[in-house]
């Protein structure tokens, strides 16, 4: 080796040093131990007690107050032992900044565990990508998940959601029509906003919820049979099925309990029966009748059942089967058809052949605790429309206050600012008004939302019938 060659070399080598030596300098000390201690894992799973606080931040998407219901229909009959306290914290047309604006009062006096953040969709202002649009999203949302971490909150970042073109191109108003270039481009948008979300929660430990591609996948899969289907006919409200496949995405990505019980009867071959089952109790075990057999079973949860007018996004995410699973399994009875009743009321006929495979009820709307789900889930669905609704537009008017207090151009505009809004500073009085009626509400759904003993009652009601010889 010359003597040139190694000097160049020895320059290079003492220059990449100093570099990482002068990067290290740059990054704070935690990003140093997080350096040092290895990568993050992103958030697996909630863990949750009684009294944990869980707040919902977003914007118009979560003021509608539809997924975050259905994800609180899902703790009420899922967790009916356990009382959390669930704060819808979204506003219609909010961005980062706004969260940012309200945070006090609408997020950190909720004392949360965990809050979820779905905003972008305002923040990329409904045009193609802009770097200094996405720049001043990235600085906002950034102050927003250090705040949350600096109050002990977990975050969970999600997805901005769908932007649905063709909806916008089949429904709108001629007066509405969108622009060519956001229709063609503004969902990908999203989809570039919802990438970097996603690598911040892996780098960072956080929570992530893909909400962008079970919209998108729904739909292309069901364009396919019909050109027309949307979940989201105005372009960027997921209706009420849309909002299902929000909250179903919410509990498959942070991997909450899917099945909800399971009832395994075996006969065996001295005679006796053997009752198993998983999530539940047995008050009464497994009995013989002249026709069949008989039990109780008592179990630790209801189906997780939605309104009616959201039920399509049940169907297409096959939310019953994925996430509500009631199996009932029954090993040994003779060759039949038996009629199952539960609390005396006739749910259904079934082969002793399909009831040794297993049968599910969740979805069964004949069953007893299939109706007491349901009345739980309209009762939620009143919470929503009044009083969840009616606090959520107090801070949309908050909202309105705020921005038109940031952009006054002086002291003398600020002033008319709040003559504006002369009973703004009792905001939290309101708040407390509506909270307080929330909760009446609320302390009802825990007094029908408790499982119950359920009799069951299996009886053979038609021989197996004999198969027709072939000719």
């Amino acid at each position: 080796m010359t003597l040139q060659r190694a000097l160049r070399c020895f320059v290079l080598v003492l220059a990449s040093l100093t570099l990482t030596g002068f990067s290290a300098a740059l990054l704070p000390a935690q990003d140093q131990a997080t350096e040092t201690a290895g990568p993050s894992s992103p958030l697996k799973t909630l863990e949750l007690a009684d009294g944990d606080s869980i707040v919902f931040l977003g914007d118009s998407i979560t003021h509608q107050c539809l997924y975050t219901q259905y994800v609180e229909d899902f703790f009420y009959t899922r967790y009916p032992k356990m009382r959390l306290k669930i704060h819808n914290a979204g506003v219609g047309g909010a961005r980062a900044w706004d969260a940012l604006a309200r945070f006090d009062d609408d997020v950190a006096a909720y004392k949360p565990k965990y809050v979820t953040i779905l905003l972008g969709m305002n923040d990329g202002t409904y045009r193609p990508f802009d770097q200094a649009t996405f720049d001043t999203y990235h600085a906002d949302m950034s102050e927003l998940v250090g705040k949350l971490v600096s109050i002990g909150a977990k975050p969970i970042l999600m997805t901005p959601t769908m932007y649905d073109s063709r909806a916008s191109r089949l429904y709108a108003r001629p007066e509405r029509k969108a622009p060519e270039d956001r229709l063609e481009l503004y969902n990908s948008v999203l989809a570039y906003y919802g990438t970097w979300l996603r690598e911040v929660a892996v780098e960072n430990g956080h929570g992530f919820v893909d909400m962008w591609s079970p919209l998108n996948n729904i739909t292309l899969a069901e364009r396919k049979t019909d050109p027309s289907f949307t979940l989201i006919r105005d372009a960027v409200h997921p209706d009420a099925p849309g909002q299902v496949v929000m909250a179903v995405a919410i509990v498959n990505d942070l991997a909450l309990p899917k099945q909800l019980s399971n009832i395994r009867i075996t006969f065996k071959d001295d005679g006796s029966i053997v009752s198993q089952g998983f999530a539940g109790q047995f008050s009464e075990y497994a009995k013989r009748t002249d026709d069949g057999i008989e039990f109780t079973w008592l179990a630790d949860g209801l189906p997780w059942v939605v309104p009616e007018e959201a039920q399509l996004g049940a169907k297409l995410t096959k939310l019953g089967h994925r996430h509500s699973r009631e199996a009932l399994e029954v090993h040994g009875l003779a060759s039949g058809r038996y009629e199952l009743s539960i609390d005396g009321t006739v749910v259904g006929t079934y082969a002793s052949e399909a009831l040794s495979r297993h049968i599910e009820l969740q979805e069964n709307a004949k069953t007893p605790q299939y109706q007491q789900a349901l009345e739980v889930a309209n009762l939620n669905r009143e919470r929503n429309a009044g009083p969840v609704r009616s606090l959520r537009n107090e801070w949309g008017r908050f909202q309105r206050y705020a921005r038109e207090k940031r952009d006054a151009a002086d002291d003398e505009a600020r002033q008319k600012v709040e003559e504006k809004y002369p009973d703004m500073g009792a905001i939290n009085e309101r708040v407390a008004v509506h909270n307080a009626a929330a909760k009446e509400i609320e302390d009802r759904i825990f007094e029908i939302n408790q499982p119950k003993p359920r009799h069951y009652v299996l009886k053979r009601v038609a021989p197996q019938p004999k198969a027709t010889p072939a000719k």
